[in-house]
C-alpha cells in the first residue's frame, strides 16, 4: 500500500513570507555587531589592565630578589592569591568540580606552564638581571605565541615574520649589550626560558574547556601550582632558611599575590577569551615601555642609548607583527 502526502501549493507571496521569516531567524541568531565590538573593546582593556599590573610585578620581584629565596616568593604569592580568589571562586569550583575532574590533565598542564614554571623562573631571573631587562625579553613572547599560532595552522603573511625578526633582533642586542655575539648573562637565559612558558600558557588558554568558567579554573590552576611548588619550597627553606617579615618583603608579595596573581591573571585569561592570544598580544608590547619607566621612577635603573634603541626595535617588531595580525583577526570577523 502506498502512502501519498498531498503537498500545499506554493506560491510567490507564501515563498516571500518564507524568506522573510527565515531572514528574520537568521538576524536574531547572528550576534550583533555592537556587541561583537563592545566585546573585543573589553578585551583590550582587560589585556592592558593585566600588562600594567603585571609591569609592576616587575619591579616588585627585583626589589625583593636579594631578601626573599625565588621559590618562597613565588610559593607565598600563590598562597596569598588563592586566599585573595577564594571568596569569589569557592562556589563556582565546587559547583564545577565534576568538570575540573574531566579535565584535570589539562588544569594541570595549564598549572604547570602558567603558575609553577614560569613565575619561578621570573623570579629566579629578577637575581642576576635587571627589572628593564626582564620586561623587554618578556616582550618577545607574542612573538613565540604566533610560533604557536603557526604551529596550530595559522599563516604567518612576510609582514609578521618581519615584525617576528625585528623583535627578536632587538632582544638579542639588548642581551648581547649591543653586540650580536651575544654573551647571556644568567638571568636574561631564565627569562627567556619565562617567555617560552608563558607563551605556553597563553597558546592552551584558547582550549580551555567550556564547562569551567574564569573564576573556577583560576582558582584550581593556583592551588595546583601551589602543590606543585611545595617540594621545591620545602627544601629551599631547609637549605637557605625563611626570611625576614617586614615591609620590604610582605608588600611586594602582597602585590604580587593580589594584583598580579589574582587580578592580573583573571584580566589575562578573560582577554584571551573575548580577543584571542595573538590580539591580547598585541597589547601586551606595551610592557617594556612601563617595565622601564616604572624602573627608572622606583628602582632609578637607566637604560640609556642602547636600551631605547632596543626598546626601539622590539616594540617596532612586535607592532608591525601584531598589526597584521590584528587585521586578519578583524578579517575574519567580518566573514
Amino acid at each position: 500500500m502506498t502512502l501519498i502526502t498531498a503537498r500545499h501549493p506554493t506560491t510567490p507571496e507564501t515563498d516571500a513570507t518564507t524568506a522573510a521569516e527565515t531572514d528574520a531567524t537568521t538576524a536574531t541568531e547572528r550576534p550583533a555587531p555592537a556587541r561583537k565590538t563592545r566585546g573585543a573593546g573589553l578585551g583590550v582593556l582587560l589585556a592592558l589592565l593585566a600588562t600594567v599590573v603585571w609591569s609592576g610585578s616587575f619591579v616588585a620581584t627585583r626589589d625583593m630578589a636579594d631578601s626573599v629565596p625565588p621559590v618562597q616568593a613565588v610559593f607565598w604569592r600563590w598562597i596569598v592569591a588563592l586566599v585573595a580568589v577564594a571568596p569569589f571562586a569557592a562556589r563556582p569550583f565546587w559547583r564545577q568540580r565534576k568538570a575540573i575532574r574531566r579535565h584535570l590533565g589539562f588544569v594541570a598542564l595549564a598549572s604547570l606552564f602558567g603558575v609553577a614554571l614560569y613565575n619561578t623562573l621570573v623570579h629566579q631571573a629578577g637575581l642576576t638581571t635587571s627589572a628593564s631587562n626582564m620586561g623587554m625579553i618578556m616582550a618577545a613572547s607574542p612573538v613565540l605565541m604566533a610560533v604557536y599560532a603557526r604551529l596550530g595552522g595559522e599563516r604567518l603573511g612576510a609582514r609578521r615574520l618581519l615584525g617576528m625578526l625585528t623583535a627578536v633582533l632587538g632582544v638579542l642586542l639588548l642581551v648581547g649589550r649591543g653586540s650580536l655575539a651575544v654573551d647571556f648573562a644568567a638571568g636574561d637565559l631564565w627569562m627567556f626560558a619565562a617567555a617560552l612558558s608563558f607563551a605556553t600558557y597563553s597558546a592552551m588558554l584558547r582550549r580551555k574547556p567550556a564547562g569551567i568558567d574564569g573564576l573556577a579554573f583560576l582558582f584550581t590552576t593556583f592551588a595546583l601550582g601551589a602543590l606543585m611548588l611545595a617540594p621545591a619550597y620545602a627544601v629551599s627553606l631547609a637549605v637557605q632558611g625563611g626570611f625576614p617579615a617586614t615591609t620590604g618583603t610582605v608588600g611586594p608579595l602582597l602585590y604580587v599575590g593580589v594584583m598580579s596573581s589574582a587580578v592580573a591573571f583573571f584580566a589575562w585569561n578573560k582577554a584571551i577569551g573575548l580577543i584571542g592570544a595573538a590580539r591580547a598580544g598585541v597589547v601586551y608590547y606595551l610592557q617594556p615601555v612601563c617595565v622601564a619607566l616604572l624602573s627608572y621612577v622606583l628602582l632609578d635603573e637607566r637604560l640609556g642609548l642602547l636600551g631605547v634603541s632596543c626598546m626601539a626595535l622590539i616594540l617596532g617588531g612586535v607592532a608591525l607583527a601584531g598589526a597584521t595580525g590584528a587585521r586578519a583577526g578583524r578579517a575574519g570577523t567580518a566573514r
